[in-house]
C-alpha cells in the first residue's frame, strides 16, 4: 500500500510542523515559522540549516517484507545517509555522495514483526513522498516529549552517519519523542528562543557553549536561560551538558581570553543556578583523545557512541527519563 502523506504524518517523528510541496513531497520542520525568519536575517549558515532533517525518523513496527518511499535533497551540509535499523540493529546505509538528488529508496525487511527505524540524512534536507510497505504496521509507540537544542555535535555533524549521532544513538536507548533544534555554528543565542504554538514539551535538553569560547562577557548565557526560563516555566527539567573537550585548543591562558576550561565552569555556574536545571559535565562524556573525534571536535562515530551512553547513564541516574 502507499500511504497518503496524512498517514506518512503518523510515523514520521523529529518535526514540529509540516508542509506539502506543489509536486507532493512531504516536507518537515523542526522549527516554527517565525524561527526561521529570524535564522534567515541573522546568519546563513544558521539559515541553511534550520530545516535539515536532523534526528528525523520514520517509525513503525510491522510484518512487512519490503518498504520504499520516493526522496527529493534540496540541501546538502556535509556527506551523510540514509539509515534502516530494524529491532536496534543497523541493517542498511545508503551514503548521499552515491546517490541522485532524487529518486526512490527500497530496502527489504526480515521476516515476521519488526520494530522499524529509519532515518534521514542529519546534515541534509530531505523531502519524501509515496513511502509504500508491503503489510500493515503501527505507529511506535515514544516516551517523554523531550526538545533538544544544541549546535552542529546536536544536530549531527561528527560521525557522518545519521543512526550514529549522539542523539540518535541515545534515543535508540531512551525511545523520547524528540525534536532535535541542535543546528550547526550554534551559540547561546536567546533570539530563537519562541513558545512554538501547540508544542510543550516534557523536558528540554540544552548542549551549547562551544562556539563562543572565546567570550569574556557571559551575558549571552544568562540571557539565555532566563528567556527560556520565560517560555517553558521553571517546572519542566532542563538538563544543560557542558561543552565537551576540544583537542584543538590549549588547555590555559589564550591572548588573555579565559581558559576553555574556566569557560565551561561559568556555563555549569549560571545553568546549575536554576532549580529546574541540573548540569552534566560534558568533559566527562568524550575521552580526549582526537581517535573519538573527527576533527579534534566533532565526535566521529565511536565518540558519539561513547557520548551518548555515557550521556543516557546520567539521564537516568538523575531521573530525567521519568
Amino acid at each position: 500500500m502507499v500511504l497518503t502523506n496524512e498517514e506518512l504524518k503518523k510515523i514520521y517523528f523529529g518535526a514540529y510542523e509540516f508542509r506539502e510541496t506543489e509536486d507532493g513531497y512531504l516536507k518537515a520542520f523542526q522549527y516554527s515559522e517565525k524561527q526561521m525568519e529570524y535564522f534567515n536575517g541573522a546568519f546563513i549558515m544558521w539559515a541553511e540549516r534550520c530545516d535539515a532533517s536532523s534526528a528525523k525518523t520514520l517509525e513503525f513496527r510491522t510484518s512487512a517484507k519490503k518498504v520504499s518511499f520516493d526522496y527529493k535533497i534540496i540541501w546538502k551540509g556535509s556527506p551523510d545517509t540514509f539509515e534502516l535499523c530494524v529491532d536496534g540493529l543497523i541493517s542498511g546505509i545508503i551514503h548521499v555522495k552515491d546517490i541522485l538528488d532524487t529518486g526512490t529508496i527500497e530496502w527489504e525487511l526480515p521476516e515476521g514483526e519488526k520494530d522499524v527505524i529509519i532515518y534521514l540524512p542529519a546534515d541534509a534536507t530531505v523531502l519524501i513522498r509515496n513511502f509504500t510497505i508491503d503489510a500493515g504496521y503501527e505507529r511506535a509507540k515514544k516516551g517523554k516529549k523531550v526538545l533538544w537544542l544544541g549546535d552542529s555535535i546536536t544536530q549531527g555533524y561528527g560521525p557522518l552517519r545519521s543512526s550514529n549521532t549522539y542523539v540518535s544513538v541515545a534515543n535508540r536507548l531512551l525511545n523520547f519523542d524528540i525534536i532535535n533544534q541542535g543546528i550547526g555554528g550554534y551559540i547561546y543565542d536567546k533570539g530563537s528562543l519562541m513558545k512554538m504554538d501547540g508544542y510543550d514539551p516534557d523536558g528540554i535538553i540544552v548542549a551549547l557553549g562551544t562556539n563562543q569560547h572565546w567570550e569574556k562577557d557571559t551575558t549571552k548565557i544568562r540571557e539565555y536561560y532566563e528567556t527560556l526560563t520565560g517560555i517553558y516555566g521553571d517546572r519542566i527539567p532542563v538538563l544543560c551538558i557542558s561543552p565537551l573537550w576540544r583537542g584543538d585548543l590549549r588547555f590555559g591562558m589564550q591572548d588573555g581570553l579565559p581558559a576553555f576550561t574556566e569557560f565551561c565552569e561559568e556555563i555549569k555556574k549560571i545553568a546549575g543556578a536554576y532549580p529546574n536545571v541540573t548540569v552534566v559535565d560534558g568533559m566527562k562524556l568524550v575521552p580526549h583523545f582526537p581517535e573519538y573525534y573527527l576533527d579534534n571536535l566533532h565526535p566521529n562515530c565511536l565518540g558519539c557512541e561513547v557520548y551518548a551512553r555515557n550521556l543516557v547513564d546520567e539521564i537516568r541516574r538523575i531521573g530525567f527519563d521519568k
